[in-house]
């Protein structure tokens, strides 16, 4: 299959062969899939915002309840749910550390996605087209 995705089709349904083809069509898919990382972005956001709050809730229950033991004339044993919550409060930290990692990986990756376009773009206003890539 000789020229296999090297031919895209612009917006009349004509076929445009060769690097502005492959261009087109990077561009039609980035445009494409930029909402989705948009949203996805959005998403990562809000869930490390609300793993913060969740993770200083833990904290401040525990030390109430640290606190409530200590002053209970009756001998109360909380340390076992004390326990509990300092090892879900791990927990939160280490997803929200997951996700922090995950975001900055998209972020880059997106950043490469659009530097690269705009590189080829140039390419193409220029027309200026790399070593071994066939002209137009």
């Amino acid at each position: 299959m000789a020229g296999a995705g090297s031919t895209a089709v612009s917006g009349a349904g004509t076929p445009v062969a060769g690097p502005a083809g492959r261009d087109l069509f990077a561009e039609g898919l980035l445009e494409f899939l930029r909402p989705a990382v948009q949203q996805l972005d959005s998403h990562v956001h809000a869930v490390r915002e609300s793993q913060v709050e969740l993770r200083e809730q833990i904290d401040n229950l525990a030390t109430e309840l640290c606190r409530i033991n200590e002053d209970q004339k009756v001998a109360l044993d909380l340390d076992p749910y004390v326990k509990k919550l300092l090892n879900a409060r791990r927990r939160v930290v280490l997803v929200n550390n997951i996700l922090q990692n995950a975001q900055e990986r998209l972020r880059r990756l997106n950043h490469s996605v659009a530097k690269e376009t705009a590189r080829r773009r140039a390419m193409l206003d220029s027309g200026v087209y790399p070593p071994g890539s066939p002209s137009k």
